[in-house]
């Protein structure tokens, strides 16, 4: 799994699509069929597992179905039309799918279990008090280092983003670069990041621009100065989330996720440590970008009902799929904070500084965060970082179009 905007991406495609009956007939057996679509996982095990937990549900037969390509843009094509899904997963839904009335109310089916579920990724499902998307697993990134690394050259794992510049710098060598953000400088991985340490935010909430002020331009600027000082690994054969650099020695800290984590620990032992993305400035603070994959129901589905009896079933009622979802494909974090509290594998050692992150300086991309507005900042952070743009001027064009994209979507309320 892999963390993206407001839920998770695809590591990478190794698994084959499987499966092309829409669900939209008649089931085996007199059972009704249902369709349930989910993005392809990186993690061995994970198709097999969510197929085994659709046999389980006998109220229907669920028909899993492995979406390899562009997932999110297959299924916002799929919900326009007859022969989508009943059931799916998505990084939303998207203020536009809930607006355009694609998806269904599942207020009633998380129930009472709201309160269980991580706020901060919940909280992005949410419109106008309404539940459109029940959070199946949190994914979040940070900063792992080289204990040995960091020893050897005198740095102290860095508290500061000013530290995280001065650090990179001291430890890159003709063998080893200090940081690895990202083959394009950190511009994909970090995505708000950089807003949040200097003590801002992405959209207010009240629903205006987070960022407008001088602080993100002095953030983003910092990202400049370790491209321009060559302390940041560019070009390495694995991007950002894959942590082959930094276990290859490549690097000394690299920013990548929480999914990471048993391969890095299988390969060195207890020789690395875990941090949030460092503060910025006199209002800064640590942060850590979480997203969640939620479960979600087609409004084109001719058996809504059904369908949100399922993802009911699967993601509020059984715990213990729940549980095994998160934890036995890789490492993740499950979405309900009592199954959090729970996991053995979440109690000890960066594992546990995980989850701690994520209560203490977790944030994720607000509902209102648009596909418009990501791109806009994805293009803004490539041209401060890689072709040393002035921060500033960046920033407010940036600004400009974000809150051209609020008054759009505020618009239809």
């Amino acid at each position: 799994m892999l963390l993206a905007s407001g839920g998770g991406l695809a590591v990478g495609a190794v698994l084959a699509a499987c499966g092309s009956d829409t669900g939209r007939g008649g089931g085996t057996a007199g059972l009704p069929e249902l369709s349930q679509w989910y993005h392809q996982y990186g993690e061995r095990g994970v198709e097999q597992a969510v197929r085994r937990y659709a046999r389980e549900y006998r109220k229907a037969q669920v028909n899993v179905q492995w979406r390899p390509g562009d997932y999110d843009q297959l299924t916002a094509t799929a919900l326009l039309g007859d022969t989508g899904p009943d059931v799916f997963e998505t990084g939303g839904p998207t203020i536009d799918q809930i607006q355009a009335g694609q998806v269904v109310d599942l207020t009633d089916a998380i129930g009472d279990a709201r309160a269980d579920f991580n706020q901060t990724v919940l909280t992005p499902k949410i419109y106008r008090g309404k539940a459109y998307g029940i959070p199946q697993v949190i994914d979040m990134q940070m900063l792992y280092y080289r204990k040995s690394m960091l020893a050897k050259a005198g740095v102290a794992p860095p508290s500061t983003l000013d530290g995280l510049v001065a650090a990179a710098k001291t430890l890159t060598n003709d063998q080893v670069k200090g940081l690895f953000l990202g083959n394009d400088g950190g511009a994909g991985a970090l995505a708000g990041t950089p807003f949040h340490s200097a003590g801002l935010s992405l959209i207010t909430p009240d629903g205006s621009v987070g960022f407008d002020d001088p602080a993100a331009a002095a953030a983003l600027g910092k990202l400049h100065a370790l491209y321009a000082d060559k302390s940041l690994l560019l070009g390495a054969p694995s991007d950002w989330s894959e942590p082959s650099a930094f276990i290859q020695g490549l690097t000394a800290m690299q920013w990548t996720g929480l999914w990471a984590l048993p391969r890095v620990s299988q390969a060195l032992g207890d020789d690395f440590g875990v941090l949030p993305f460092p503060p910025d400035g006199p209002r800064g603070k640590p942060s850590v970008q979480m997203g969640a994959y939620a479960s979600t129901v087609s409004a084109r589905s001719r058996r809504a009902d059904l369908a949100r009896d399922y993802a009911r079933w699967l993601w509020v009622d059984r715990a213990d799929l729940q549980t095994d979802f998160a934890l036995s494909y890789g490492l993740h974090i499950p979405a309900r904070l009592s199954l959090a509290r729970q996991a053995p594998r979440l109690r000890s050692g960066p594992a546990a500084d995980a989850v701690r992150f994520t209560t203490e300086y977790g944030y994720a991309e607000p509902l209102l965060w648009t596909s418009r507005s990501r791109l806009a900042l994805l293009d803004t952070m490539i041209q401060i970082i890689q072709n040393g743009a002035d921060p500033a001027v960046a920033c407010r064009g940036l600004v400009r179009t974000v809150a051209d994209e609020l008054t759009r979507v505020t618009a239809k309320n």
